[in-house]
């Protein structure tokens, strides 16, 4: 195990746009703070989604989509680097009308309305590099 010490900065709280994409708006909002490395949590209710399951065996991510509108019940995440820019990771538990619970990956998902904590993270860059064992993209601590 590898690790970094990072300290929690500034603190950042957003409503999000009806109809944005909730994960590029998350990423809209650590760019315009400059975030490098940080965490949130995310709240609110979404016209629709696609999220996703990381298949360990094919190494791809194959999704569930919610043609629907649903509870954004929970949703937490980082911020880190890839190829240079800023990338946002997160996963989510979405409710239907009936209470139904559908989690994982988030791919995408339209805004009927949401609420951020996003908290910037002091410490070294933290950049993701693809990992052949995986097939994804991991933090690359050395």
């Amino acid at each position: 195990m590898s690790f970094y010490e990072y300290k929690p900065g500034k603190e950042y709280i957003a409503r999000l746009d009806h109809f944005a994409d909730l994960l590029e708006a998350i990423t809209e909002l650590a760019q315009n703070t400059k975030i490098k490395a940080g965490r949130f949590t995310a709240i609110g209710a979404l016209k629709n989604a696609k999220i996703g399951y990381y298949n360990q065996d094919m190494k791809k991510y194959e999704d569930i989509v919610f043609n629907q509108h649903c509870e954004l019940a929970a949703c937490i995440g980082n911020v880190s680097l890839k190829d240079g820019g800023v990338f946002v990771h997160a996963h989510v538990v979405l409710s239907d009308d009936a209470g139904n619970s559908k989690s994982g990956h988030l791919i995408s998902g339209r805004v009927f309305a949401a609420e951020v904590h996003l908290t910037e993270l002091t410490g070294p860059d933290l950049e993701r590099k693809y990992d052949g064992l995986t097939g994804l993209s991991l933090w690359d601590i050395k």
